[in-house]
Formats: structure tokens, C-alpha cells, sequence
């Protein structure tokens, strides 16, 4: 278990493209990352877009935000066109 304070250990994940993406891509930026049980529900569409609606100001704050589910690429594809969300899942 990771203390507070503490570095992220690195993975690597495909996004909603199918393409890697990985913490150390980001290395010097805060990162925000959540984590959804399933694309496309209420409470997760509520999640998202709060972070979606937001986004301006965390980009203003060097950070970045990741959306990380277990849901397949596609689904993610389809969520993230749908709500138009500006970031990685």
C-alpha cells in the first residue's frame, strides 16, 4: 500500500483509441485519476462530467485528469464521444 506523499507507481493502460498511456507520461504534472465501475451509468456519467466541466481549471493547475474502468475500448470510445469528455479513459 502506497503511504501519502507517496509516488504513483507506473502502468500502463490503453485509452479509449486502444493506445498506451502511462503515468510516467506525465511526470511533473498533478494527475487526477478516477476510477468508474461502468461507462455510461448515472452515477459514473455524473462523475465524468463533473471533472468535464471543470477541466479548464485543472489544465490552468498543470494537471491532468484519467478516467481508468475496466470497461472494453469501444465502450469508452462511445462514453467519452457522448459526453464529450476532454480527457483519457
Amino acid at each position: 500500500m502506497l503511504n501519502i506523499g507517496s509516488p504513483a507507481p507506473d502502468f500502463q493502460l490503453k485509452n479509449q483509441n486502444g493506445e498506451p498511456v502511462r503515468l510516467s507520461d506525465y511526470r511533473g504534472r498533478k494527475v487526477i485519476l478516477f476510477a468508474f465501475p461502468k461507462a455510461n451509468t448515472g452515477g459514473c456519467n455524473a462523475q465524468a462530467c463533473g471533472f468535464r466541466d471543470e477541466f479548464p481549471q485543472f489544465t490552468t493547475s498543470n494537471a491532468v485528469v484519467l478516467g481508468v474502468s475496466a470497461d472494453p475500448v469501444d465502450a469508452l470510445r462511445e462514453w467519452k464521444n457522448d459526453k464529450n469528455l476532454p480527457y483519457d479513459l
